[in-house]
This record gives structure tokens, C-alpha cells and sequence, in this order.
């Protein structure tokens, strides 16, 4: 019976564990080049961040779009949106406010490219041509004196000729291209009391879609008064919907909401005075929509 060399596997187990420990805590392999569908969730959030303060600072929604087609998101306006509500969900937690402006351009983004692009107008250049095509035929001797003899000839053939001329080529007119926006500015497309004694008194309600009726997260509502001035954004409830987001308004005080992209100013919201069915009184509260065109 053959003895096992214990010396060589105890050489074989110390040389793997030695490779195992340089390989993974020496001099852990560095992956540099990587494709961005091939990130980590966190480093994805960051890259859409990236791209969305690159679109901030020159419009290009081209090359915004080809630039987040690299994650291999299925829908590339929803992870925008949902990375604008974590982003504002970790803000309000007390994050500095500079992390309110990341999560604008991340909104604005999805705002931008949920929109239907815009189309060049190419002009296509034209020539005229005039085709002038005439006939030329070479002239034939005149016929002898009756008394010389008529000696037979070939009769020389007609010949045509066509000439082409270009009269007037057309230069090309430059192409028109389209210059990105963040969005045609908001409508306030809805306004009503509402008498619920379920809410809390003096709950305003905003609601912000797009013109295709798609909620935004991230869009800054803008509510003043008379000494007094306070922001919140869209999207910190989830629940409710990404383009809900709420204020309590103290009673009897007048308020104007407009949101801070541009849009209609709704002025005058006071909070309705409300009657219960046992004719107690509370404050009701407003709702207010509004929408892109």
C-alpha cells in the first residue's frame, strides 16, 4: 500500500491559500473599462446623475438618451424618476440642500425625454434642367444644269444633336435642427375644495403630470404669502402617486401656488371653511393639478 504525500498536498493547500490571499486581499484584480449595464445599482444612480448634469449644462437630448441606453434600463423615464425620489427622500432625511438641485436635473431629464422629440426639417436641393435638342443637317450642293449627266451620290445624313444645359443649380439651404427643452411651461388645469374630515385641516394637495398625463417626481412647488415663503417637491410619498406631494395651510391665511419651472399661478387658495353632517366646522382642503400642454 502506497503512503499519501502528505508533504506534497500540504505544499499544493499552503500554495492555493497563499494565491487566494494575494489575489483577493494583496492585489484584488481592478476592473477598469466596463460597460455601465455592468455597474452596481449605486454606481448606476450616480452615472443617470452624471448624465443629467451634462444635459443641464448643454441641452443635448440625443446624446442624453443614447447616453442612459448604455444601462439597459426597460424604461429609462421611470428609473429617472425613481432616482429623483430617493434622491429627495434622502434629502429631506437632512442631506445638504445641494442634493435638491441632483435631483432637479435627474427630474428635469426624465421630464425631457419623456416628451416626443422633435423632428429636423430637411430641405432637399433641386436643379432645373433644360433639355434643348435641335436638329442639324449638312448642306446638300445644287442640282447640276439639265445637260451634265446626274451622277448618283449618297445622300448625307441628317445628324442630331441634344445639348443639356443647367441653368441656375440651387445651393442647399442649411437643415433646421431642433434645440431641446425642459418643457413648455405647466397649466393649472384643476382646482376644487375638498370637505373631508378624514384629512388633516387645511391639507393642500398638488398634483403635476406631463402632457401625456404621467406624474413627475422632482418638481419644486413654490407657496407664498404674505410675509412667508416655503418649497416643497413631488415624489416624497410614493404611495400617493410620484407627481403628489402636499402642504398644510394655516387657516384664514392666503395663499398662491405656482410651481418653479413655470407655470400658472393659482392665487387666492384659502382653506374652504367645511360643516360636518352633525354641524361641527372644520377646515377642508384644495387640490390643485397641474399639467403640461
Amino acid at each position: 500500500m502506497k503512503r499519501i504525500p502528505w508533504d506534497i498536498v500540504l505544499a499544493l493547500l499552503a500554495g492555493l491559500g497563499l494565491g487566494l490571499v494575494y489575489s483577493w486581499m494583496i492585489s484584488p484584480p481592478r476592473i477598469v473599462d466596463a460597460e455601465p449595464v455592468a455597474l452596481r445599482a449605486d454606481f448606476k444612480d450616480q452615472y443617470r446623475s452624471a448624465v443629467a448634469a451634462a444635459y443641464n449644462a448643454t441641452g443635448n437630448r440625443p446624446r442624453a438618451r443614447a447616453r442612459l441606453s448604455l444601462l439597459g434600463d426597460a424604461d429609462p423615464v421611470e428609473a429617472l424618476n425613481a432616482q429623483a425620489q430617493r434622491m429627495l427622500a434622502s434629502s429631506a432625511g437632512g442631506v445638504s440642500g445641494e442634493q435638491f438641485g441632483h435631483a432637479d436635473q435627474v427630474a428635469a431629464l426624465a421630464l425631457a425625454l419623456d416628451d416626443d422629440p422633435d423632428h429636423a426639417l430637411i430641405s432637399t436641393p433641386t436643379a432645373e434642367i433644360i433639355n434643348n435638342a435641335g436638329n442639324i443637317s449638312t448642306a446638300t450642293s445644287p442640282p447640276p444644269p439639265p445637260d451634265v449627266p446626274i451622277a448618283l451620290t449618297e445622300t448625307p445624313e441628317i445628324i442630331e444633336t441634344q445639348s443639356t444645359i443647367i441653368v441656375g443649380a440651387v445651393t442647399p439651404r442649411p437643415t433646421r435642427t431642433s434645440v431641446p427643452t425642459l418643457g413648455a411651461p405647466f397649466a393649472l388645469t384643476g382646482q376644487e375644495s375638498l370637505c373631508d374630515s378624514n384629512l388633516p385641516d387645511g391639507l393642500l394637495q398638488v398634483l403635476v403630470l406631463n402632457s401625456n398625463r404621467r406624474q413627475l417626481a422632482g418638481v419644486e412647488v413654490v407657496v407664498t404669502w404674505d410675509g412667508g415663503k416655503e418649497q416643497f417637491f413631488t415624489g416624497l410619498k410614493t404611495e400617493l402617486g410620484n407627481g403628489y406631494a402636499d402642504y398644510i395651510m394655516t387657516p384664514e391665511v392666503t395663499y398662491a401656488i405656482q410651481l418653479a419651472r413655470g407655470s400658472d399661478v393659482a392665487l387666492g387658495i384659502v382653506a374652504p371653511t367645511c360643516q360636518t353632517s352633525s354641524g361641527e366646522t372644520f377646515f377642508g382642503g384644495i387640490k390643485l393639478t397641474f399639467q403640461q400642454p
